[in-house]
């Protein structure tokens, strides 16, 4: 395993760890201030959300090359079904090409996918998992064509609903081994994963195609289980042994913290955070 504790060049901030991802959350830092803040402390990449990048994706993704913390992903694609995705089919693959296009004029290397939940009138994942399958199929070649890596990212199967239908890193393999394309591969995020008893199986299954490693913990005491994630330290998930898994099966890219934290982080101030992250990551990641 690398050695972060003189080291945390690994670090990337994804920007939800400041409220970003929801309106009306967190203290309103522009990217170019998200941007400096991380330069200063040495974190090593940045992963933003669509919302916060608009029509400026080349001039935000240059602004961070220059600051030497490059945008190494981007969060995320539309849900691709489920009651909250686009309504019809066209506009979730207009979306998703959108998507595509966002990550290649931020030059960054991979979008994040949460495919959504079960589609309207099924019951169980199945079906909904088909047509997963089959929209991700027509979109890899044109996000390879853009230079774009998808991220088939599990979610913790409290979301099965309504938020992904994909829970489980083994069905996400599934996915990848079905379609087959060399730009698609899966997000591991210990919020989604940390309970899996297979997860090291899956892992070592997974090889070169683990394309993001996403840091947080699960706090015992949840109040909410979309917005209540813990700091890395502070709940039960073990966080080194994920990556001793992680890192095993060969990945060696950035370790993306993202926390959903609307009554906790997302109050404090973006520094504290900040400097927050540095220091858990050095010492107990």
């Amino acid at each position: 395993m690398r050695d972060f504790t003189t080291d945390h060049s690994a670090l990337a901030l994804n920007t939800a760890s400041l409220g970003h991802n929801l309106e009306g959350h967190g203290a309103g830092w522009s990217p170019e201030r998200v941007i400096d803040a991380c330069a200063e402390r040495g974190f090593g990449g940045i992963v933003f959300w669509r919302r916060e990048i608009g029509s400026r994706a080349a001039q935000i993704g240059a602004r961070a090359r220059a600051a030497g913390v490059p945008v190494v992903g981007l969060c995320r694609a539309p849900f691709l079904v489920g009651p909250l995705a686009p309504v019809g089919r066209a506009a979730v693959m207009d979306e998703f090409q959108a998507a595509i296009d966002m990550t290649a004029d931020l030059q960054a290397p991979v979008l994040t996918i949460v495919v959504g939940g079960v589609e309207p009138g099924n019951k169980g994942v199945t079906e909904s998992l088909k047509r997963v399958t089959e929209r991700v199929a027509e979109a890899a070649p044109y996000a390879a064509a853009r230079g774009v890596k998808l991220a088939l990212e599990p979610l913790n199967p409290v979301y099965a609903g309504n938020r992904s239908c994909l829970t489980t890193t083994r069905d996400a393999l599934d996915i990848c081994d079905a379609i087959a394309a060399p730009n698609l591969g899966v997000a591991i995020d210990i919020y989604h994963v940390w309970w899996d008893c297979d997860l090291p199986r899956q892992l070592a299954r997974a090889g070169q195609r683990i394309f993001g490693y996403h840091l947080c913990d699960w706090l015992a005491e949840t109040a909410d289980v979309l917005l209540d994630r813990g700091m890395m330290g502070d709940g039960v998930a073990d966080l080194r042994a994920i990556r001793a898994g992680v890192e095993g099966a060969g990945y060696a890219g950035p370790c993306e913290v993202e926390v959903f934290s609307a009554q906790n982080w997302w109050r404090r101030d973006p520094a504290e955070v900040l400097d927050t992250m540095v220091a858990r990551f050095r010492s107990l990641c």
